[in-house]
C-alpha cells in the first residue's frame, strides 16, 4: 500500500482515475487473457480437480464476469468473445458453474452438456457483450444449458434487469421455458426476491405467472413465502393467478405467510374472496395452527377474527392450535384461544394427551396457570400410559409445575400410570425431594402405595440412595419401612447391597425397624453388603442389637462365608467370631 505525501497530488490522481487505468478493466483483462492461455485450455474438465495449487484459475473463472460488468474495456470484450468461441469446454466453465450455481441446480459433467457464451454472459449480467451476441446471426436465445436454464433464465435468478430487458425484446424469446425441475424464469426471480426482474416478466402477456416448478411451488407460493409484500401484490394482479394454489405437500401461499410470520402478506391473500383462510396442508394443519405452533400473536388475532376459520381444528395427529400452543409456551395465543366458546381445552391428541399435558411437560407454568383458571379444565386427564399432567412434573421435577397443579382441589396426587407408579412414587424414584415434600402435604396422598411390583416410594428412595428423601418419608408414621417388594428384597435389602451408609443409618434409626428381614432368597441386608465388600454398612448392622451376624441364606452360606469365598478381607475380619483363649496357668509359689 503506497501512502501519498502531498494530498494535492493525490486530489489530482482521484479526480483522473484513468491515469492508472481502470482496476476492474484491467482485472477483467488479467483474467480471460490468463483463461484464454494455451496453459488453461490444454487442462481437462475434472470435478475432483485440486483447485488450492492453481487458485487463480478459480478466481479468473468466477470473477472475471463481475469485473468486466463493472468496466468493460474493448479488449475485454474481444478476449471474452474469443473465449467464448469454445466456452462449453473449458475448465472455467466447470469451476464457474459448480461453485456459482442455485442451490437447486446440478449439473452432470459426467456428459457434454453446453454452457454457451451467450449463457455465460446472462450470467455475469455483461449488457454489452449480450449484445454483441443476440446479434450474431444462428444465435439460439432459448438454448439449453447442462442445468436445462436458458440465457434468460440465468439473468432472471441473478437478478440482472438490463439483460433481462435485452432478451424479452427479442421475438424469438421463449419466457416460459423452464429448467429441468420446472422452474421458469419468473419462478428463479420470485426465489430470489428480484422485484424488478419480476415486474418486466409480468408485463408480458406471454408470461404464464402460475406456472408451478416439480414441487407444486408457484412464483406467488415463493412470494408469500419469502414474506415480499410488493412482489405479492403485482402477480395477483394477474387475473391468470391462482391465490390458492397449494404445493405438493398441500400448504398454499396463505399457509406459508402464516407459518413465517408474513402478517403484510397475510393481510393480502385474506383480502381475497377466493383464498381459503383454513385450507390444511397435507399433514392437516392449517394457516392457524401454523401460526399458534409459532406464536405469531398478530397472525393468530387476524385468523381468529374470521368467521370461516375453526379455531379448534387438529392436525392428523390430532394436535390442535391451542395444544401446540400450549405446548411451546405462547402464553398470549393460548389466552386468545382460550377466549373463543369453540375452542376444547381438553382435547387430547392422539397420545391422548392434552394441552394442560403439554404445558406440565415444557415447564410452562404460566401456561399450565391459564389452563387451570378454566373451570371446564380436567387436571386428571391421562395420556396414553395412564400418565397425567402431575405424574410428568412429579417425575422430573418440576416442582413450580407440581404446586401449581396440587393447588387445585380436584387433581388426584394419588393417579397411577399403567404400571401402578404414583407421582410420589416417581418423585421418591428421581430423588426430587421438593416434589416429595409437595405430593404428601395433601391429606388424600398415599405415602406406601406400592407399583404393580410391590415397591413402595420408600422402597425406590432407598433403591437410588436419596437420604432426603428417605429422610422425609421416614417422618410419616403410615410409612412401613419394611414393605419388600415382590421379590423380597427391603428397602435396608437395596440400601445395604448398595453401599448406601448414610440411608442404612436412617432406616436403621426407626424403632419399628426389622433389619434382619430376608429376601427371597434367605439373604439378609448383612448378608448382601457382606457380599459386595461394603464394610461401612456391615460396621453399622453390626451395630444394631437384633441383626444375627450368622445367619445363612437358603443354601446355607453365611454372611463371614461369602465374604470370605469373594475375597472381602476387612469384611471378614468384622464378621469373625474372636477367638477365646484358654485361661492362663496359676503362678508358681
Amino acid at each position: 500500500m503506497v501512502r501519498l505525501i502531498y494530498f494535492t497530488l493525490q486530489e489530482y490522481l482521484r479526480a483522473h482515475p484513468e491515469f492508472f487505468g481502470g482496476a476492474h478493466a484491467t482485472m477483467s483483462e488479467t483474467c480471460l487473457s490468463y483463461l484464454s492461455s494455451h496453459h488453461v485450455k490444454a487442462l481437462s474438465m475434472s470435478p475432483s480437480r485440486d483447485l488450492r495449487r492453481t487458485p487463480f484459475l478459480e478466481y479468473s473463472s468466477l470473477y472475471w464476469g463481475m469485473h468486466a460488468k463493472r468496466d468493460l474495456s474493448h479488449i475485454a470484450k474481444q478476449l471474452a468473445l474469443e473465449l467464448f468461441d469454445d466456452y462449453s469446454n473449458q475448465i472455467s466453465t466447470e469451476i464457474l458453474l459448480s461453485k456459482e450455481k442455485p442451490e437447486s441446480f446440478d449439473p452432470d459433467f459426467d456428459e457434454h452438456f453446453l454452457f454457451s457464451g451467450l449463457h455465460c454472459a446472462s450470467f455475469f449480467g455483461i449488457v454489452e457483450l449480450v449484445t454483441s451476441l443476440v446479434e450474431v446471426g444462428g444465435c439460439d436465445i432459448n438454448q439449453t444449458d447442462c442445468t436445462g436454464s436458458t440465457p434468460l433464465m440465468w439473468a432472471a435468478t441473478n437478478g440482472h434487469k438490463g439483460v433481462v430487458k435485452i432478451l424479452l425484446e427479442r421475438d424469438d424469446v421463449n419466457p416460459n421455458k423452464p429448467n429441468w425441475y420446472g422452474e421458469t424464469p419468473l419462478w428463479a426471480a420470485a426465489f430470489n426476491e428480484h422485484e424488478g426482474v419480476a415486474r418486466m416478466l409480468l408485463k408480458r402477456h406471454d408470461v404464464n405467472p402460475d406456472e408451478a416448478n416439480e414441487d407444486g411451488e408457484t412464483p406467488l407460493w415463493l412470494a408469500a413465502f419469502r414474506g415480499h409484500e410488493e412482489l405479492v401484490k403485482a402477480l395477483l394482479k394477474r387475473g391468470d393467478v391462482n391465490p390458492d394454489s397449494p404445493n405438493n405437500d398441500g400448504e398454499t401461499p396463505l399457509w406459508c405467510a402464516a407459518s413465517g410470520g408474513h402478517e403484510g402478506v397475510v393481510k393480502i391473500l385474506l383480502r381475497r374472496d377466493d383464498v381459503n383462510p383454513h385450507s390444511p396442508n397435507n399433514d392437516g394443519e392449517t394457516p392457524l395452527w401454523s401460526a399458534a405452533f409459532s406464536g405469531y400473536e398478530g397472525l393468530v388475532k387476524m385468523l381468529l377474527g374470521r368467521d370461516d376459520v375453526n379455531p379448534d381444528s387438529p392436525n392428523n395427529d390430532g394436535e390442535t392450535p391451542l395444544w401446540w400452543a400450549a405446548k411451546n409456551g405462547h402464553e398470549e395465543v393460548v389466552k386468545m384461544l382460550l377466549g373463543r366458546d369453540d375452542v376444547d381445552p381438553n382435547k387430547q391428541n392422539t397420545n391422548l394427551r392434552t394441552p394442560l399435558w403439554c404445558a406440565a411437560e415444557n415447564r410452562h407454568e404460566e401456561v399450565v396457570k391459564i389452563l387451570l383458571g378454566r373451570d371446564d379444565i380436567n387436571p386428571n386427564k391421562a395420556s396414553g400410559s395412564g400418565e397425567t399432567p402431575l405424574w410428568f412434573a412429579a417425575k422430573n421435577g418440576y416442582e413450580g409445575v407440581a404446586k401449581i397443579l396440587l393447588g387445585r382441589d380436584d387433581v388426584n396426587p394419588d393417579r397411577r400410570d399403567e404400571r401402578g407408579r404414583t407421582p410420589l412414587w416417581w418423585a421418591s424414584l428421581n430423588g426430587h425431594e421438593g416434589v416429595v415434600k409437595l405430593l404428601l402435604g395433601r391429606d388424600d396422598t398415599c405415602p406406601d402405595k406400592q407399583d404393580n411390583g410391590c415397591r413402595t416410594p420408600l422402597w425406590c428412595a432407598a433403591l437410588n440412595g436419596h437420604e432426603g428423601v428417605v429422610k422425609v418419608l421416614l417422618g410419616r408414621d403410615d410409612v412401613s419401612p419394611n414393605r419388600p417388594d415382590k421379590y423380597g428384597e427391603s428397602p435396608l435389602g437395596w440400601a445395604a447391597a448398595n453401599g448406601d451408609e448414610g440411608v442404612v443409618k436412617i432406616l436403621l434409626g426407626r424403632g419399628d425397624f426389622t433389619p434382619d428381614q430376608p429376601n427371597k432368597y434367605g439373604r439378609t441386608p448383612l448378608w448382601l453388603a457382606a457380599a459386595k465388600g461394603r464394610e461401612g454398612v456391615v460396621k453399622a448392622l453390626l451395630g444394631h442389637d437384633n441383626v444375627t451376624s450368622n445367619k445363612p441364606d437358603y443354601d446355607g452360606q453365611t454372611p463371614l462365608s461369602c465374604a470370605a469365598r469373594r475375597g472381602h478381607a476387612a469384611v471378614v475380619a468384622l464378621l469373625q467370631p474372636p477367638v477365646s483363649m484358654p485361661p492362663l496357668p496359676p503362678p508358681v509359689a
